[in-house]
């Protein structure tokens, strides 16, 4: 099983590249939560990475800014095997 710390980090680290996408294509929170028939208070908790989203709303969020969903994945992340509890 993975590390709760790691798995916090990459939630964090997807966090970052929505709320980067956000930045350059100039939205708000409450133009994408529209978008995405979801509350604008919980893109703001994805975007700070203290949300753990489904792949349902990875897809819509991908639709809705107009990336590929491996764009919102685009982060540098380092699984070791020191990071799985046994």
């Amino acid at each position: 099983m993975l590390d709760e710390s790691k798995k916090k980090e990459f939630i964090k680290k997807f966090g970052e590249v929505v709320g980067r996408i956000k930045t350059e294509k100039q939205l708000s929170y409450r133009k994408i939560a529209a978008q995405c028939d979801l509350d604008a208070s919980y893109i703001s908790k994805i975007e700070k990475g203290t949300e753990n989203i489904t792949l349902e709303t990875v897809l819509n969020l991908a639709y809705d800014l107009n990336v590929s969903p491996k764009d919102l994945f685009d982060f540098e992340y380092i699984l070791n095997q020191d990071d799985i509890r046994k």
